[in-house]
Protein backbone atom coordinates (compact mmCIF):
# COMPACT_ATOMS: atom_id res chain seq x y z
CA UNK A 1 0.00 0.00 0.00
CA UNK A 2 2.99 2.67 0.80
CA UNK A 3 4.37 1.76 -2.54
CA UNK A 4 1.16 2.46 -4.32
CA UNK A 5 0.67 5.84 -2.56
CA UNK A 6 4.45 7.03 -3.14
CA UNK A 7 3.87 5.71 -7.15
CA UNK A 8 0.77 8.08 -6.89
CA UNK A 9 2.06 10.86 -5.52
CA UNK A 10 5.47 10.64 -7.89
CA UNK A 11 2.68 10.51 -11.05
CA UNK A 12 0.98 13.41 -9.73
CA UNK A 13 4.28 15.28 -9.33
CA UNK A 14 4.28 14.70 -12.93
CA UNK A 15 1.83 18.08 -13.45
CA UNK A 16 4.38 20.44 -11.46
CA UNK A 17 5.32 23.51 -13.56
CA UNK A 18 8.95 22.57 -13.04
CA UNK A 19 10.25 20.43 -15.89
CA UNK A 20 13.31 19.37 -13.61
CA UNK A 21 10.68 18.43 -10.65
CA UNK A 22 8.40 16.43 -13.51
CA UNK A 23 12.09 14.68 -15.05
CA UNK A 24 12.82 13.71 -11.55
CA UNK A 25 9.71 12.15 -10.62
CA UNK A 26 9.54 10.38 -14.01
CA UNK A 27 12.79 9.19 -12.93
CA UNK A 28 11.67 7.59 -10.06
CA UNK A 29 9.03 5.89 -11.90
CA UNK A 30 10.98 4.61 -14.18
CA UNK A 31 13.36 3.06 -10.95
CA UNK A 32 10.06 1.70 -9.29
CA UNK A 33 9.06 -0.14 -12.98
CA UNK A 34 6.40 -2.86 -13.27
CA UNK A 35 4.78 -1.96 -10.35
CA UNK A 36 4.47 1.58 -11.09
CA UNK A 37 2.81 -0.19 -15.02
CA UNK A 38 -0.83 0.06 -14.11
CA UNK A 39 -0.91 3.35 -12.27
CA UNK A 40 0.69 4.64 -15.50
CA UNK A 41 -1.63 3.04 -17.67
CA UNK A 42 -4.57 4.72 -15.60
CA UNK A 43 -3.00 7.97 -15.89
CA UNK A 44 -3.10 8.33 -19.59
CA UNK A 45 -6.50 9.36 -18.79
CA UNK A 46 -5.60 11.92 -16.71
CA UNK A 47 -6.86 15.55 -17.19
CA UNK A 48 -3.57 16.97 -17.17
CA UNK A 49 -0.98 16.81 -20.03
CA UNK A 50 1.92 17.29 -18.31
CA UNK A 51 0.63 13.62 -16.19
CA UNK A 52 -0.04 12.23 -19.48
CA UNK A 53 3.24 13.16 -21.18
CA UNK A 54 5.18 11.83 -18.40
CA UNK A 55 3.25 8.17 -17.90
CA UNK A 56 3.51 7.45 -21.90
CA UNK A 57 7.06 8.56 -21.39
CA UNK A 58 7.88 6.26 -18.56
CA UNK A 59 6.04 3.47 -20.24
CA UNK A 60 8.00 3.57 -23.02
CA UNK A 61 11.28 3.78 -21.17
CA UNK A 62 10.26 0.72 -18.94
CA UNK A 63 9.15 -0.94 -22.36
CA UNK A 64 5.82 -1.72 -20.80
CA UNK A 65 4.46 -4.53 -23.65
CA UNK A 66 0.93 -4.28 -21.82
CA UNK A 67 0.42 -0.42 -22.08
CA UNK A 68 0.47 -1.32 -25.94
CA UNK A 69 -2.99 -0.94 -26.16
CA UNK A 70 -3.53 2.06 -24.20
CA UNK A 71 -0.79 3.68 -25.50
CA UNK A 72 -2.71 3.24 -28.96
CA UNK A 73 -5.09 5.03 -27.39
CA UNK A 74 -2.70 7.81 -26.58
CA UNK A 75 -1.76 8.33 -30.52
CA UNK A 76 -5.36 10.28 -30.42
CA UNK A 77 -4.57 12.50 -27.39
CA UNK A 78 -5.96 15.94 -27.88
CA UNK A 79 -2.69 17.26 -27.13
CA UNK A 80 -0.11 17.27 -29.94
CA UNK A 81 3.24 16.72 -27.46
CA UNK A 82 1.57 13.72 -25.65
CA UNK A 83 0.66 12.03 -29.22
CA UNK A 84 4.24 12.82 -29.96
CA UNK A 85 6.05 11.29 -26.85
CA UNK A 86 3.26 8.42 -27.30
CA UNK A 87 5.06 7.38 -30.59
CA UNK A 88 8.58 7.60 -29.37
CA UNK A 89 7.33 5.28 -26.42
CA UNK A 90 5.66 2.92 -28.55
CA UNK A 91 9.07 2.92 -30.77
CA UNK A 92 11.05 1.89 -27.72
CA UNK A 93 8.90 -0.71 -26.82
CA UNK A 94 9.83 -1.68 -30.19
CA UNK A 95 8.87 -5.05 -32.36
CA UNK A 96 5.96 -6.02 -29.69
CA UNK A 97 4.48 -2.92 -30.77
CA UNK A 98 4.41 -3.77 -34.45
CA UNK A 99 1.61 -5.65 -35.02
CA UNK A 100 -0.83 -3.11 -33.13
CA UNK A 101 0.93 -0.15 -35.33
CA UNK A 102 0.42 -1.51 -38.00
CA UNK A 103 -3.85 -2.40 -37.46
CA UNK A 104 -3.85 1.38 -36.67
CA UNK A 105 -2.65 2.39 -39.87
CA UNK A 106 -5.97 2.62 -40.78
CA UNK A 107 -7.76 4.66 -38.59
CA UNK A 108 -9.89 7.15 -39.22
CA UNK A 109 -7.58 9.76 -37.75
CA UNK A 110 -4.75 10.78 -39.70
CA UNK A 111 -2.86 12.08 -36.71
CA UNK A 112 -3.16 8.38 -35.34
CA UNK A 113 -1.55 7.31 -38.68
CA UNK A 114 0.96 9.26 -38.58
CA UNK A 115 2.26 8.50 -35.12
CA UNK A 116 1.61 4.93 -36.19
CA UNK A 117 3.85 5.41 -39.09
CA UNK A 118 6.43 7.37 -37.42
CA UNK A 119 6.74 4.68 -34.86
CA UNK A 120 7.11 1.80 -37.40
CA UNK A 121 10.19 3.68 -39.06
CA UNK A 122 11.85 4.58 -35.22
CA UNK A 123 11.32 0.43 -34.75
CA UNK A 124 12.30 -0.54 -38.48
CA UNK A 125 10.85 -3.86 -38.61
CA UNK A 126 10.67 -5.58 -42.03
CA UNK A 127 6.73 -6.64 -41.24
CA UNK A 128 5.63 -3.22 -42.08
CA UNK A 129 7.12 -2.52 -45.36
CA UNK A 130 4.07 -3.08 -47.11
CA UNK A 131 1.30 -1.91 -44.96
CA UNK A 132 3.96 1.12 -45.18
CA UNK A 133 4.16 1.04 -48.91
CA UNK A 134 0.43 1.15 -48.81
CA UNK A 135 0.32 4.06 -46.56
CA UNK A 136 2.85 5.94 -49.16
CA UNK A 137 -0.62 7.29 -50.54
CA UNK A 138 -2.41 8.37 -48.01
CA UNK A 139 -4.11 11.44 -48.20
CA UNK A 140 -2.61 13.58 -45.22
CA UNK A 141 1.15 14.66 -45.73
CA UNK A 142 1.54 13.78 -42.71
CA UNK A 143 0.94 10.04 -43.25
CA UNK A 144 2.90 9.77 -46.05
CA UNK A 145 5.69 11.96 -44.93
CA UNK A 146 5.87 9.40 -41.75
CA UNK A 147 5.43 6.45 -44.46
CA UNK A 148 8.45 8.26 -46.68
CA UNK A 149 10.50 8.78 -43.62
CA UNK A 150 9.83 5.49 -41.86
CA UNK A 151 10.53 3.01 -45.57
CA UNK A 152 13.72 5.14 -45.41
CA UNK A 153 14.85 3.79 -42.29
CA UNK A 154 13.63 0.53 -42.84
CA UNK A 155 15.58 0.32 -45.82
CA UNK A 156 13.77 -2.67 -47.73
CA UNK A 157 14.31 -2.96 -51.54
CA UNK A 158 10.41 -2.76 -51.69
CA UNK A 159 10.36 0.87 -51.01
CA UNK A 160 12.50 1.79 -53.47
CA UNK A 161 9.94 1.98 -56.55
CA UNK A 162 7.16 4.12 -53.91
CA UNK A 163 10.33 6.29 -53.18
CA UNK A 164 10.91 7.22 -56.58
CA UNK A 165 7.25 7.61 -57.17
CA UNK A 166 6.93 10.15 -54.21
CA UNK A 167 9.90 12.38 -55.89
CA UNK A 168 6.36 13.86 -57.53
CA UNK A 169 4.76 14.05 -54.41
CA UNK A 170 2.88 17.41 -53.47
CA UNK A 171 4.37 17.38 -49.98
CA UNK A 172 7.92 18.74 -49.98
CA UNK A 173 8.61 16.76 -46.87
CA UNK A 174 7.86 13.62 -48.68
CA UNK A 175 9.88 14.64 -51.72
CA UNK A 176 12.99 15.26 -49.79
CA UNK A 177 12.55 11.73 -47.88
CA UNK A 178 12.12 10.13 -51.35
CA UNK A 179 15.33 12.37 -52.61
CA UNK A 180 17.21 11.68 -49.85
CA UNK A 181 17.20 7.71 -49.46
CA UNK A 182 17.31 7.65 -52.84
CA UNK A 183 20.74 9.88 -52.89
CA UNK A 184 21.90 6.70 -50.81
CA UNK A 185 20.82 3.57 -52.84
Amino acid sequence: MERENSVKRLIDTLKDDDELVQLQAMGLLEEVGEPAVDPLIEALDNEDKNIRKGAVRVLGTIKAERAIEPLIQSLSDPNKWVRRETSGALANIGDPAVEPLINVLNHGDWRVRGGAAWALGKIGNKKAVDPLIKSMKDESGFVRGGAAWALSRVGDEKAEEPLKEALNDKSSFVRRVAENYLKKV
